[in-house]
């Protein structure tokens, strides 16, 4: 076991079904969804459906991004009265370099503009996760380090990220990755911000979500390769993930992914398991909140935290042992367990 746990002290989040935590997962519990005709139309002359995010004015591209994820640190800031956001390392998920229509300019001006937002400066030690969706596993690592290694005492992860993006819906469309009036298998555009606040669990704490293992693997037979897909790199993250938490599969009681309506996902989920659980068990439940909110990239992470805390914390999830699973189209994979209790 590494040693090295985090607990969930606090979140943030904006979406399309919710414009802070509570109200966002109250929502998915509920399976309310957001979708909704957006103003991109697909090649069959249809309007698309997403889940946009209904801020005042109808801001777009980096500024959007900057005002919602303002007011996800916002939220997740005031968990801490003492908490000052230029005095804890933010680490940032966003969308990977090579994605699909990714807006201009990204890295600098989200910071710039997520500066005069809010008012204030950052941490020297924050900085950007260009990582996509395993970004936010990438983040809970470096959270570690900062933690357990250069004694902070909390860390802030946060992602953002919108796929409500012209040319990125064109591109995925093209690669039949969309939900359109002309394909069934795939996913509904989104945008969301998700902030998640992480500590060293405290001596006689309240019960809280606690991250006890972290594993990455490669898949090589990504959705876009045409190779047989065995789930070699999922089952690699999820082992790694195991033992770094020191439990077994069969220990967990349900899996929270972000599974975001393709059959190749689920049939690398299905194989995963059947690869990693080793015993007998009735029930092993997976969630996935895109059903509610679409595929929201980068800030998908920080969301699945969200919503399986809340779900500890008021007594509705499956079980207090979960695996999280994540994946990028680059055959890049992420697993963490989280159990809910005290240290």
């Amino acid at each position: 076991m590494n040693g090295q746990p985090l607990a969930i002290a606090g979140s943030g989040m904006v979406t399309g079904v919710g414009l802070s935590a509570p109200a966002s997962c109250a929502a998915i519990r509920c399976a309310i969804n957001g979708f909704k005709e957006t103003r991109f139309m697909d090649s069959g002359g249809e309007w698309i459906i997403g889940c946009e995010v209904p801020l005042g004015d109808p801001w777009r591209g980096t500024t959007k991004l900057a005002k919602m994820l303002a007011m996800a640190l916002q939220e997740c800031a005031a968990h801490d009265p003492r908490l000052e956001l230029d005095a804890v390392p933010i680490l940032l998920c966003v969308a990977e370099a090579e994605r699909p229509g990714r807006l201009e300019n990204l890295t600098g001006r989200l910071w710039e503009q997520l500066t005069e937002e809010l008012g204030t400066g950052f941490h020297e030690k924050s900085i950007l996760i260009a990582r996509g969706h395993v970004g936010a596993a990438v983040a809970l690592l470096l959270a570690r380090r900062l933690i357990y290694e250069e004694s902070f005492p909390q860390v802030i992860i946060a992602g953002v990220d919108s796929l409500l993006v012209g040319p990125t819906i064109s591109a995925y469309e093209a690669r039949g990755r969309v939900l359109t009036s002309e394909n069934s298998d795939g996913f509904f555009p989104g945008e969301a911000a998700a902030t998640i606040l992480v500590q060293p669990p405290q001596p006689g704490d309240t019960p809280r979500l606690i991250c006890r293992g972290l594993g990455f693997g490669v898949e090589n037979a990504t959705e876009d390769s045409g190779e047989p897909l065995r789930a070699d790199g999922l089952v690699r993250a999820i082992k790694d993930a195991l033992v770094d938490a020191a439990c077994e599969m069969g220990d967990l009681d349900f899996r929270v992914t972000d599974i975001s309506g393709s059959q190749y996902q689920f049939k690398e989920a299905s194989l995963a398991l059947s690869r990693s659980l080793r015993k007998r068990k009735e029930e092993l439940d997976i969630w996935h909140p895109a059903d509610c909110v679409g595929e929201i990239g980068a800030a998908m992470g920080g969301t699945m935290m969200a919503v399986i805390d809340a779900a500890c914390r008021k007594g509705y999830s499956k079980g207090h042992h979960i695996l999280f699973h994540l994946g990028n189209d680059d055959g890049k994979r992420a697993a963490m367990v989280f159990d809910f209790g005290v240290s």
